[in-house]
Parts: structure tokens; C-alpha cells; sequence
């Protein structure tokens, strides 16, 4: 077992010579590249800072949903942990005290559509796998933010390539295995990065949460019978608190976690993200989601492609799975070309690292990105799939997922094209903080 876990920690640096121990984490960067010009430089208290850019691709859209072109020799300025302007170097006045940061490319801060980290940790060791619990089948009321670390080595490595939001939370393989929450990958408390502490609670349809023999559920039908059941109860456990608060003298109402999660996903404050990878189970999911009004999220959805029309009817969004997942199990007709299908049809979608029971279990959704550009993306599609869209789906591009005036100074810097094998971040900024100085 420690040999394979020795082996699996020297998978994180394939392609990653020259390590060395550095404060992010025991894997450090490339020794023979160089950071982002002027990343070093410590920034003053209230002093602006200028990045300064050869390609800087904003992901902001356009009026009518498509994406303003990159500026070429561009500068995003940065005051308070907000972007205050982004443009042409010629447009945009640059305080002359300011601290300035040169890349070759600049980027927003990438965005994970799902994933488990913080959660699951990168040495597979049970204490550091808080991801699922597998007492029961179904317990909604398990929060994310209560087994989020935020000091988890692998959140700095994903960090280091240019990841500076996640969308985690507990994993598939329970019928419903827990809630979902949003973070910065910035290293400390959870208070301190935390953007939604509750996203959406978590459901598996299919064969990885089918339970073992002799307990349930055990089959396709006993999933959704179940699944009926706990929704049904939440909505008589609301209309039944509804009635005791009109009524002066009605007992106040008893706590029950379980059915007051529930009853906030029928009643649509929350979204059911529901992972499942068959046809089937898609098409179970959509039914079920029509059937009670939910706020549906699909998630892997490896054969989506086969159901394009309903999902687009149903105004339901993908978390799809990442291109280069492995194309076995549930999941063995998984295609590399669906996210350009679902981007072609108008579909909401965005790319996720995923889950996966071997270290270090998650994937770079940059290097996924990279593969959908291959498969039939766009570079501004592709790229959306990991920035703008994926804010969008998870509701936060409000402050994340493009360079614009407003929004947090999330910032990836890059020494080429992001989608190269060859290229290297070379630094990332949160809201303005450089978090990580390595080359990755």
C-alpha cells in the first residue's frame, strides 16, 4: 500500500522536473522557468496594481451572449481586491506608484465546476477522506463546510495551475450523499474562503449508488421509489409548517435536518444536482425533476449527447465530465466532443474535475479545458468552460469568471497559450493577493 501511494504522489509531477520544497505545498515548481515579471513585489497598503498583458482573454460577453475578443497589449488594474479597469494599454491610466505584474498571457481565475476537494485529501490515508459517508443511503443534511479543509496540500497544487475557484462538496456513490458548497482556493479557514457555504445538495442515480445485496436501494426503481418518497415528505413537512405558522396556537415545529433540506430543494431554493452517466438515468432525472418542479443540475451526464433535445426543453444545465476521464463503467461511452454538442444546442454547461477513488483525486480542469478546444470547441467556448460559464451555472458570476470592472481580482498569468502542454502558469492572484509565486 505505501508503494502505491509513493507511486501515485509521483503522478502529481509527470512532466514536472526539478521540484522543490516550497511554502505551497510539498510539491513545488520548475526551477528552470521563471514567475510573472514583478510578482515578487510586495504591494503597499492601498497601492493599485497594474497587470500588464501581451493577450489578456477577459471572458466577457457580449450583449447578445457571445465573447468580447482578448485585448491585445492590455492591462487590468486592481484596487481593494476589485478590478476597477481593464483595456488597451493606451486607454487605461496606470497610477505611476502602481505595482506593476507583466505576463505574456492573463486569464481570469479558473473555475471548477465540481469537484471534492478540500474534502478528499491527496494521500488517500481514511482520515483525510471525509467526501462520503456510507451509513445510509440517503442523508442531505451532511454539510460540506463542516469537512472542508481548507489547508489541504491539493488545494494549493490545483491553485498553482491557475484554479482559483471550486465548487466541492460530498461525492457520488450514495443516492444522496451530502451538500455542495463554493470556495476560493485560497489556503485557510473556511470562513475565510468560503463564497457559498450551501450550493446544492447532492444525488447519484445509477449503478455507483446502488448499495450491496440485501440493502437498498438495489435497483434503478428502487432509487427513484426512494427518492419519490423523501420528496414527497418534504413537501408534506412544508405545507405542514406553513399551515402552523398561520395558526397562534400550533406547537412551534421540530427540527428535522433531513426533511428541511429536502423541502427546500422542492420548494426551489436549492438545486438537486443529480450525478448519473447513462441514458437511463439522465432520462430519470429529468422526469423526476419535471415531476416536483426542482432546480435540476446534471452532472457527468457522459451520454447527454443522446438526450440534447430534452435537456435544452427541460432548461436544465451540464457539469459535465472531464474529456479525459476514463471511458469505463457507468461511464464507458463518454465522448470528448459532447461539451462542444452542448455549447452547439445552447445548453449551459461547464467542465468539472470530477471524482475519482485513486490519488490524488481530481483532475487540472485547465488541462480538460484544452481537450474540449480539441474536440470541437472554440478557444473563448473552451476556455468559458472553466471561467465565465462556469460561473454562470453556479451562480457567482457576479463577482468571478471574467476580467471585468467589479468583480473580484481573480487572475491567472501565464507564459503562453493556456491550452498548450508546453505553457506554464507562472502566478495566480485571489481578489488581488498573489497566492501562488511558482511555475507550474
Amino acid at each position: 500500500m505505501r508503494a502505491l501511494q509513493a507511486f501515485s504522489l509521483a503522478l502529481l509531477v509527470i512532466g514536472t522536473p526539478a521540484c522543490a520544497q516550497t511554502p505551497d505545498g510539498p510539491l513545488g515548481g520548475l526551477d528552470s522557468f521563471e514567475v510573472a515579471k514583478g510578482l515578487a513585489t510586495p504591494a503597499a497598503a492601498g497601492q493599485v496594481t497594474a497587470i500588464y498583458g501581451a493577450v489578456i482573454h477577459t471572458q466577457a460577453r457580449t450583449p447578445d451572449g457571445g465573447w468580447r475578443p482578448p485585448i491585445e497589449n492590455g492591462v487590468v488594474l486592481i484596487e481593494g481586491g476589485k478590478i476597477t479597469a481593464v483595456g488597451p494599454r493606451a486607454r487605461v491610466t496606470v497610477p505611476a506608484d502602481a505595482r506593476k505584474i507583466e505576463a505574456p498571457v492573463v486569464t481570469p481565475g479558473l473555475v471548477d465546476g465540481h469537484s471534492v476537494i478540500g474534502l478528499a485529501g491527496w494521500l488517500n490515508y481514511d482520515h483525510d477522506q471525509d467526501q462520503l459517508e456510507r451509513s445510509e443511503a440517503m442523508q442531505p443534511e451532511l454539510r460540506a463546510i463542516d469537512a472542508f479543509n481548507g489547508r489541504e496540500p491539493l488545494i494549493a497544487w490545483v491553485r498553482s495551475f491557475g484554479v482559483t475557484t471550486v465548487h466541492t462538496g460530498h461525492a457520488p456513490g450514495q443516492l444522496i450523499s451530502g451538500q455542495t458548497m463554493i470556495a476560493k482556493t485560497r489556503t485557510g479557514d473556511v470562513d475565510g474562503v468560503v463564497l457559498k457555504p450551501l450550493f446544492a445538495v447532492a444525488a447519484t442515480l445509477g449503478a455507483d449508488a446502488l448499495a450491496g445485496e440485501g440493502k437498498s436501494p438495489g435497483t434503478r426503481a428502487k432509487q427513484l421509489s426512494m427518492l419519490r418518497q423523501a420528496l414527497i415528505q418534504a413537501q408534506e413537512s412544508r405545507a405542514k409548517r406553513a399551515r402552523d405558522a398561520a395558526d397562534p396556537e400550533a406547537d412551534p415545529p421540530s427540527v428535522d435536518l433531513r426533511k428541511d433540506m429536502l423541502a427546500r430543494v422542492v420548494a426551489g431554493e436549492v438545486p438537486l444536482m443529480i450525478t448519473c452517466h447513462r441514458s437511463v438515468d439522465i432520462r430519470n432525472a429529468l422526469r423526476l425533476a419535471a415531476e416536483f418542479d426542482l432546480r435540476l443540475i446534471l452532472d457527468g451526464a457522459a451520454e447527454a449527447y443522446e438526450h440534447i433535445d430534452a435537456i435544452r426543453a427541460a432548461g436544465v444545465p451540464v457539469l459535465l465530465h472531464p474529456p479525459m476521464y476514463r471511458a469505463s463503467g457507468e461511464a464507458e461511452n463518454a465522448s470528448m466532443t459532447t461539451a462542444a454538442k452542448l455549447i452547439a444546442a445552447g445548453i449551459p454547461c461547464a467542465l468539472e474535475s470530477g471524482y475519482e477513488s485513486y490519488v490524488p483525486k481530481t483532475r487540472v480542469v485547465l488541462y480538460e479545458a484544452a481537450i474540449a478546444a480539441s474536440f470541437g470547441c472554440s478557444f473563448a467556448d473552451a476556455l468559458g468552460l472553466v471561467t465565465r460559464s462556469a460561473a454562470e451555472i453556479l451562480g457567482i458570476a457576479d463577482r468571478v469568471g471574467s476580467l471585468e470592472v467589479g468583480k473580484d481580482a481573480d487572475v491567472a498569468l501565464y507564459d503562453g497559450d493556456p491550452f498548450e502542454y508546453t505553457t506554464h502558469c507562472i502566478g495566480v492572484l485571489i481578489e488581488g493577493e498573489v497566492v501562488s509565486a511558482i511555475v507550474r
